[in-house]
């Protein structure tokens, strides 16, 4: 059998297939800090300039589209994951995200009779 793969390919070779990933990583992880330390400098830059306004988050739109995303992955792979290996520890694959879904739609249906109280409150 002639395969060739990384374990058949030259010591300098595998040195620098070993080498990518890592390097990636590393720069992945410069381009973020860089951009956090940027971002927390302009923010401190119009608090003092007093020009900042604070970003507004809806958690309840967010749950409710993160829970249709994660329930739609979740239950594709599950079914995927059922049909190739059947019922192993390879199926939590699907699993994970399909009851990470199921939770954030449970949670924007449950705080929905809430939200709705506070709008008429106020």
């Amino acid at each position: 059998m002639n395969s060739f793969g990384a374990a058949d390919a030259a010591p300098a070779a595998q040195v620098l297939i070993a080498i990518i990933p890592i390097v990636g990583i590393v720069m992945g992880a410069v381009v973020v800090f860089f951009w956090l330390l940027w971002r927390h400098r302009e923010v401190v830059r119009q608090i003092n300039a007093g020009s900042y306004s604070r970003p507004v988050f809806n958690l309840p739109v967010f749950s409710l589209l993160a829970g249709f995303l994660l329930t739609g992955i979740g239950s594709v792979l599950s079914l995927l994951f059922f049909f190739i290996e059947g019922v192993s520890y390879t199926l939590l694959g699907g699993l994970i995200p399909f009851a990470m879904g199921v939770s954030l739609l449970a949670y924007y249906y449950v705080t929905r009779k809430e939200r709705k109280q506070l709008e008429t409150d106020n």
